[in-house]
């Protein structure tokens, strides 16, 4: 197999980088189960299992050891459900036209940034329709109305109704994934902008959002909303689950004659590269599988809007 991606292997690695930065909350609040070695078909299932609820019983002295109460282990299931790709075909006369102007080189690392970033975007849409169609463990704020205009009391009243139900809250793996609008009004809160009272100045010299009660707040361009009102999401990263591989190929291979696994470092997505030959035409292909999972509904809340 010819080496044709070498080249442009520092190209694809950068492009992985920049699209891990962009605008997507879901991904980073959940649990990413990635493998760059191992590929799956549309429709291979991965499984987990989950205990229930322990019941307490009396101790009660005997000279024989109790047989201990009978428990049930579930077995859950996350299928993947997609298989898709970023076809960017190539014939020589384009390339030619393109190393006259700016070059094949700067142009083919803009699309492979655009693929990966049409793929993410996808991937967090299905991690927010999740969240946002799964039963939560609890609501509040009201639909309709952007959260946060003038203080972030919800924040503390989602958090109750999680740990009420039994989520760890102090692990550092809890988040709020909240749409722009809610982040614009986080972002004018008086006492958020004071350096005195945040205890920092990110939020007003940077427009970093702070971690409030004990949430990490993250912005995402795909909170799921329905019939007008927007379900921003209070998370623990056990409650979802994206499994993301390469997608199958046959036995032996196919007409590729290269392929490159990528591992964005920041938000651990695999990317495939493919590298495809034809008649005076070639062919690159970014592709990825994945399925998303809301494990544990229990742990998850809703902040109307």
């Amino acid at each position: 197999m010819a080496n044709v991606l070498t080249d442009l292997a520092a190209d694809i690695y950068k492009a992985a980088d920049v699209v891990g930065r962009e605008l997507v909350g879901f991904i980073p609040a959940s649990t990413i189960n990635a493998n760059g070695s191992e590929r799956a078909a549309k429709g291979d299932v991965v499984r987990a299992s989950f205990t229930r609820a322990a019941t307490a019983v009396d101790v009660t002295e005997a000279m024989t050891i109790p047989e201990g109460t009978d428990q049930t282990v579930d077995n859950k299931t996350l299928s993947i459900t997609n298989a898709r790709a970023v076809q960017i075909p190539y014939t020589g006369e384009d390339v030619r036209h393109l190393n006259n102007g700016i070059g094949f080189e700067t142009v083919y690392g803009d699309q492979i940034k655009q693929a990966m970033r049409t793929l993410c975007n996808e991937i967090e849409a299905d991690l927010g329709e999740a969240a946002g169609t799964a039963t939560p463990a609890g609501t509040v704020g009201t639909g309709g109305t952007v959260p946060f205009a003038s203080n972030f009391d919800l924040i503390a009243d989602i958090r109750k109704e999680l740990v009420d139900n039994g989520m760890p809250p102090n692990d550092g793996q809890v988040s709020l994934i909240i749409n722009t609008a809610a982040g614009a009004n986080l972002r004018n809160l008086a006492n958020l902008q004071s350096a005195n009272t945040a205890g920092g100045t990110d939020l007003l010299r940077q427009g970093v959002l702070l971690d409030l009660q004990g949430m990490a707040l993250r912005e995402s361009g795909s909170v799921y909303s329905a019939a007008g009102t927007a379900y921003n999401i209070a998370m623990h990263r056990a409650a979802m689950e994206l499994a993301m591989r390469a997608p199958a190929v046959p036995n032996g291979g196919d007409s590729a004659d290269d392929a490159i696994v990528v591992q964005d470092p920041h938000s651990g997505l695999v990317f495939e590269v493919r590298s495809y030959r034809g008649y005076r035409k070639s062919m690159i292909e970014v592709a990825a599988s994945w399925g998303v999972k809301a494990w544990k509904s229990d742990f998850i809340g809703h902040v109307l809007g």
